[in-house]
């Protein structure tokens, strides 16, 4: 049975194991945030970017093709939910001076957020939703779907769980969207992406070096999705120290690519054998690399003459009230 369902992920067979998928919506108003718009949202369905709009280009826009699938269905879709999101940025443009008043705060940079979205198992079809705010980096208040009550972390927030606990008929509201309709919409958007959100490519995984002093680069290039993470490992521990870890960059093809570094200064001969770079992917799959000085390409000179080849890491429908 485990060989099948390697194979399946090999070939690109779904294997039919029980998914939990996941709408999610974000928003963040900022001020005095040097090159950052004062409002963004973006939408993510499995962790993957399927919408944005920010205070600068004033135009909720889609992120990958599928996602248009929704103006067969709704051909104002993009007009309204523009609309409605230059209304919540002025929404919460009075929030955060809310927010600033009750904890005395003049000017310098705040930040107020705002995620909410649903999940659905396509096996059980069990559903839940979330609702929830943070100002300044803090949990200020979230949503309790099982008693429709909001929880306030900090006292700032007491006066606003007050004022949304008896609003009863928001609270229905909000059970009903989360349960019910952010769950159609998921739904609508798993069918239009399927080829895409179920889509899982392993990479390609390279130990570079420019020199014999230079820092180990292992360098994963060609996976999908971008829900990933590249690191060292000693003795099968993961390792925190003399380790750099880039970010995550696209490919030209769609695909992604990252890097980690490691500094070999301390490195012993006789221990290289103990240290492997690990390529894990959402879902569980892994590609592993143990460290082995024959593997390594490089730009030095070797003992005949020759030089080996380095190469270059060139990189191309919700409301909101004020608290």
């Amino acid at each position: 049975m485990q060989l099948f369902l390697a194979l399946c992920f090999l070939l690109g067979i779904p294997s039919g194991a029980p998914e939990i998928h996941s709408l999610k919506h974000f928003y963040t108003a900022s001020t005095q945030v040097p090159n950052f718009p004062e409002f963004v949202q973006v939408g993510l369905v499995d962790e993957l970017q399927i919408t944005h709009f920010d205070s600068n280009t004033r135009r909720k826009v889609p992120k990958h093709d599928w996602v248009n699938k929704i103006t067969e269905q709704d051909p104002e879709y993009w007009d309204r939910s523009t609309e409605r999101n230059l209304e919540r940025q002025q929404t919460f443009k009075v929030n955060i001076n809310i927010m600033k008043k009750r904890l005395n705060q003049t000017g310098g940079v705040h930040i107020l957020q705002t995620m909410y979205g649903c999940e659905w198992d396509d096996e059980t079809d069990e559903v839940n939703g979330n609702w929830q705010y943070g100002y300044d980096g803090e949990d200020f208040i979230s949503l309790d779907l099982k008693t429709e009550t909001w929880i306030a972390p900090v006292q700032q927030a007491v006066p606003t769980k007050h004022k949304w606990d008896n609003d009863k008929a928001d609270l229905v509201y909000l059970r009903n969207y989360l349960t019910t309709d952010c769950v159609d919409w998921l739904k609508k958007y798993v069918e239009f992406g399927r080829s895409s959100l179920m889509r899982k490519d392993l990479p390609s995984v390279s130990l570079l070096q420019k020199t014999p002093s230079s820092p180990l680069t292992c360098h994963a290039t060609g996976f999908y999705p971008d829900r990933a993470d590249l690191f060292w490992k000693k003795d099968e521990e993961e390792l925190h120290e003399d380790v750099v870890k880039g970010e995550i960059l696209p490919n030209h093809d769609g695909s992604f690519q990252m890097s980690v570094d490691l500094d070999l200064s301390a490195l012993k001969d006789e221990d290289w054998g103990r240290y492997s770079c690990v390529f894990h992917l959402a879902g569980g799959q892994e590609v592993s690399k143990r460290l082995d000085k024959r593997d390594i390409r490089t730009n030095w000179k070797t003992n005949d003459g020759g030089q080996r080849l380095f190469i270059s890491l060139s990189f191309s429908p919700v409301s909101f009230v004020p608290f």
